[in-house]
């Protein structure tokens, strides 16, 4: 496919997880290939001196209106976890570890985690609780923890965390359309423009 939407994600944004659930669909509509990027949100934001939502009361409780909203208009669940927001470096170390050591595992991970995080608000900072969701989805732990704990790994997030910067990311979800970028899931109609 000659078009492509790079989609630079962070588990640990609802965005995020609302993106997931309609760029698939809208990517096979356009013929347009999907590409999963991997970034750490907290490396972006200390970066570009951005902050979550999440940080600011009053940003915070509209915010999470709105992403219902969303998630009520895409008819998908969603569900904040009582600990939200989360550090997420395991989660996306785990992500870009397995789309470079096992790609064709890649996507049951992603579902995994979004679903964990976003559908069931399970508390996955919690060892315990992250365990037991790998292992529901068919992944062994202690695999999992030696493959995010590899240098070469971290090295990669970090260069794509970098790398999205450069590029002018400031937050998550970033869609990339060629050198346009689409900043959050509720831009997903000027990505499907771009695509025409």
């Amino acid at each position: 496919m000659s078009k492509s939407v790079e989609f630079l994600f962070d588990f640990g944004s609802p965005a995020s997880y609302l993106a997931y659930t309609q760029l698939p669909r809208l990517c096979e509509e356009a013929g347009a290939e999907l590409v999963y990027v991997p970034m750490l949100l907290g490396g972006v934001f200390q970066a570009t001196g951005n902050a979550s939502p999440a940080t600011v009361p009053a940003k915070a409780r509209h915010s999470y209106v709105d992403l219902q909203r969303f998630a009520d208009r895409y008819g998908v669940p969603l569900a904040f976890a009582a600990n939200f927001p989360i550090n997420t470096l395991t989660l996306m170390r785990g992500a870009i570890g397995l789309q470079w050591r096992e790609p064709q595992r890649f996507m049951d991970y992603v579902r995994a985690i979004f679903q964990a995080m976003w559908v069931e608000a399970r508390d996955l900072s919690d060892p315990q609780m992250l365990g037991r969701t790998l292992a529901e989805a068919g992944f062994e732990p202690q695999a999992m923890l030696a493959l995010v704990g590899d240098q070469e790994v971290k090295d990669a997030l970090k260069a794509n965390t970098e790398s999205a910067v450069k590029r002018g990311v400031y937050g998550a979800p970033t869609m990339f359309v060629g050198e346009q970028m689409f900043f959050g899931q509720d831009r997903l109609d000027f990505v499907r423009e771009a695509l025409v």
